[in-house]
């Protein structure tokens, strides 16, 4: 089974059950500050919507698609700082994230996933290029909208 992407590409479902095709390195944006061996693990705090518990620990083999997850984590917390983007290692099966993946971007070409799984912390990414402010800004108020319009839904 495939889905044919934007670019014409051939994208083969990631699932619990056919990740192993999937190698990775992969990446995580957060807010937060971890050393390696530290494990990610869900059950905490949505770093997108107050008050929300996440069932699942989301992941990208796309260091640009970390970024978005560290500078939206920490603007969406008005944290100054920029964020943190570490090298992770999944400790069990995962899937495309659903967010993304054939609703705003078919064919999963932001390379997204998400774990119910730990992920374990093997690096930091020291050098990594964020997006202008402008671009920030201008994604921040599209999420500030969509929550206005009660449609920022998270499939956890």
């Amino acid at each position: 089974m495939t889905a044919t992407g934007e670019n014409g590409s051939n994208h083969v479902p990631v699932t619990y059950d056919r990740c192993a095709h999937i190698a990775g390195p992969f990446f995580h944006g957060t807010k937060s500050v971890l050393a390696a061996g530290d494990e990610l693990v869900p059950g905490y705090g949505s770093n997108y919507q107050e008050g929300r518990v996440s069932n699942n620990i989301y992941f990208t083999a796309l260091v640009d698609t970390a970024a978005w997850g560290a500078e939206l984590a920490t603007a969406l917390a008005g944290d100054g700082d920029r964020g943190r983007i570490y090298v992770v290692e999944p400790l069990g099966p995962f899937e495309d994230d659903p967010n993304v993946t054939d609703k705003r971007f078919p064919g999963n070409p932001t390379q997204s996933y998400r774990t119910r799984h730990p992920l374990r912390v093997v690096g930091e990414v020291d050098s990594w290029e964020g997006h202008d402010p402008e671009v920030l800004k201008k994604m921040l108020d599209h999420l500030a909208l969509l929550r206005e319009e009660g449609l920022d839904v998270i499939e956890d």
